[in-house]
């Protein structure tokens, strides 16, 4: 698969809701009946992240299990992470950065890459890479919406999934960008309502956060 396919790839997983859910799951056994609320609720692409031993068995069910979830792979720092993705049914994956390497990877595993940038020159170098769709990371600390807005002129050719101290109430301060396209977002997934099984509760607020508008030149 060429760049161009993975990045229409990203493109189709970051328009199927205004917020991306981003999960981190301690027990695997709770990944299936959250992706379900997740999906009800009407956020279908879901980013689990590398940050625990239970992650990529959480990938392998909601892939496996849940009809409707497009399930991505967060914290993907090189290529084992990008290749234990892919073999887990990720759909695509997300890095907080991007190196040399990881790009280089990221070339010969065919899953489909948002790289993260933080500053103009690393989505200038992300840029000339073919990548027109990039996680903003940290959004807040690194500048926030402000930041976002000023990059719309000089980098038209880019969106973005902001990602990062984004909470429902300032999502909407991003999503009104002409350059973004989703946010993500840890606030779906609280880690007391995936403990006590609360998944009318993750429901609810995957409800919410669906409802948030979206810029119509995004």
């Amino acid at each position: 698969m060429n760049q161009a396919d993975k990045q229409r790839q990203v493109e189709n997983a970051m328009r199927l809701a205004p917020v991306i859910p981003v999960v981190v799951i301690e027990d695997a056994r709770v990944a299936v009946p959250m992706a379900r609320a997740l999906v009800a609720g009407g956020t279908p692409a879901i980013e689990v992240t590398l940050r625990t031993a239970a992650a990529l068995d959480a990938v392998r069910a909601i892939a496996a299990e849940v009809e409707g979830a497009v399930v991505g792979v967060g914290t993907v720092l090189g290529e084992a992470d990008l290749r234990a993705a892919h073999a887990a049914g990720a759909r695509f994956a997300v890095s907080p950065g991007a190196t040399a390497r990881l790009l280089d990877a990221a070339e010969d595993v065919p899953l489909p890459l948002l790289p993260g940038a933080a500053t103009a020159s690393e989505a200038m170098a992300l840029l000339e890479r073919g990548y027109r769709h990039l996680k903003f990371f940290p959004a807040v600390p690194a500048g926030g919406a402000r930041l976002l807005a000023a990059w719309a002129g000089p980098l038209p050719q880019l969106r973005f999934c902001p990602t990062g101290g984004i909470g429902v109430g300032s999502a909407g301060d991003f999503l009104a960008l002409p350059n973004v396209l989703c946010v993500g977002g840890s606030w779906l997934t609280p880690a007391d309502r995936l403990k006590a099984g609360d998944w009318a509760g993750v429901e609810a607020l995957a409800r919410e956060a669906a409802a948030l508008r979206r810029s119509a030149a995004a």
